[in-house]
Formats: structure tokens, sequence, C-alpha cells
């Protein structure tokens, strides 16, 4: 494999070891849902729950490059997934926990109704079972094809997780790169522990609208993980080999 970031070449083997991440620069390759689960859970725990829950059209949505509903059938036949997220119970260093992984490769991880429904589902789910909530973020925000029943989303997904905490239950954002849009201004942010990986491109508005709107350039390093740490937005940044026993410590610090 072939580093993205700084081109050195490493053993195909050896990169899928490192869970992906260059050995050379440090630099993390973005996973689907289903490597990032198999890098966080104990091999064979997790458990998927409403896969059945898939897109809805509810503007029967379409633009020059073809129908929304064609576009959602191409995505669930190239990431296996009926939806931007996948959820179910799962171990994490033997702590049972309900996990939310969204994959980028689903339309770019958007948040739409059965995203949205997905997440309220496994925050009710992690009421019931009182376990601690994970969930994963990559994404490019809320998907334009549902209009504002997208948007709505985001308002549904914080009130659910107001809920998980009312119930005296943690929830643990992980933001990967990237985490933008509507999810960022939504349940990505609001974890009682926000940790991203590094370099994540962590924002809202993407940079060149920025620069456009202000008149001025950015800097380099503007919506890193880095960058966002420093200006008190994130917790802290963990690389993708420390990621599963760093929630595990955390969840045991916290009486799981």
């Amino acid at each position: 494999a072939v580093c993205p970031s700084c081109k050195a070449y490493t053993a195909k083997k050896t990169w899928q070891e490192a869970g992906k991440v260059c050995p050379r620069c440090n630099y993390h390759e973005r996973l689907s849902g289903r490597e990032r689960i198999a890098v966080l859970t104990d091999k064979d725990s997790f458990k998927e729950f409403n896969s059945e829950i898939g897109v809805n059209d509810p503007l029967r949505f379409k633009d020059a490059s073809g129908t929304y509903a064609d576009k959602a059938k191409a995505a669930v036949a190239k990431t296996g997934a009926g939806e931007a997220v996948i959820t179910g119970t799962a171990k994490i260093s033997k702590i049972d926990v309900v996990l939310a992984v969204m994959d980028f490769k689903f339309l770019g991880g958007s948040l739409g109704s059965g995203t949205g429904e997905r997440i309220l589902l496994a925050t009710e789910k992690a009421i019931e079972l009182k376990r601690p909530l994970i969930i994963v973020s990559a994404s490019g925000g809320a998907r334009m094809h549902e209009g504002i029943v997208s948007l709505m989303q985001m308002a549904k997904t914080c009130a659910a997780i107001a809920r998980l905490k009312k119930a005296g239950l943690p929830y643990i954002s992980i933001l990967t790169d990237p985490t933008t849009g509507g999810v960022s201004a939504s349940y990505a942010m609001i974890g009682d522990l926000n940790i991203a990986e590094p370099k994540a491109l962590i924002g809202f508005a993407g940079r060149r609208v920025i620069e456009q709107t202000i008149k001025q350039k950015l800097l380099d390093d503007f919506q890193t993980a880095e960058y966002t740490l420093s200006h008190g937005f994130i917790d802290h940044i963990v690389p993708r080999k420390e990621l599963k026993a760093f929630v595990a410590k955390t969840l045991r610090y916290a009486g799981f």
C-alpha cells in the first residue's frame, strides 16, 4: 500500500495490521463502518440491530446526475449497509456498549431520516439496557436530498442523547475524518467526552466557503483535530491503535 500523504510504501499486510495507519507519517486512512467496528470491538461481539431501517425519499428528489433513489441503491450495493450508520450492541474490552458507526462511503456519511432513526433507536436501546453509548462519526453533513426532514434529525438525535444523559449513562463521541456539517453541529459534539483521531477534519462549513465569505486565507491547520482541540471544542486526540484501550479505560473509570 502507498500512503496517500507521504507516498511511503508499506506492505499490504503491515498496512492492514496497523489499522490503515502509516508507520512513517502517522496518516490515518479512512475506514469503512465494518472496518471501524473490527478495530474498536472485541472479536465477534458486535450484534447489529435495526438494519431494516433504510433510506426514505420524501421529496422524490432528482437532479442533473440522477434520482436520489438510484443513488441510495448504489450506496447500498457499494457498502453492504442500508444506511450511513451501522448500529448494534458490542463489547469493548469485555465492557457491554451500544455502538453506532458512520460510514463515509455511504453518500458521504450524510445524515438522512434513516440515519437519524437508527441513532435514535440505538440511544433508546442504550437506555433500555443501561449501557454506555459510543457513536463514531464520519460525515459530510445533512443529506440535502431529504430537505427539512434531514435537518430535523439534528434535533431528534440530540433530544434522544439528552434522555440518555438524564438516565445517567455516558456517551462517548469519536470524531473521525471528516466530521462536518449537520453532524458536527448536533450529536458529534455533545458527548460527555469528545475524542478525535489525529489530523481528522472537523468543522461545520467547508474551508473554501469560509474563505470566500470572510475574504481571508485560513491557517493551514484550520479544522484539523489538533486545531479544534487547541480551541477547546474537543477533549482529546487518540491515535487509532490506542482508541479501544482509551475508550475501555474511560468506561471503567465511569463504573462499567
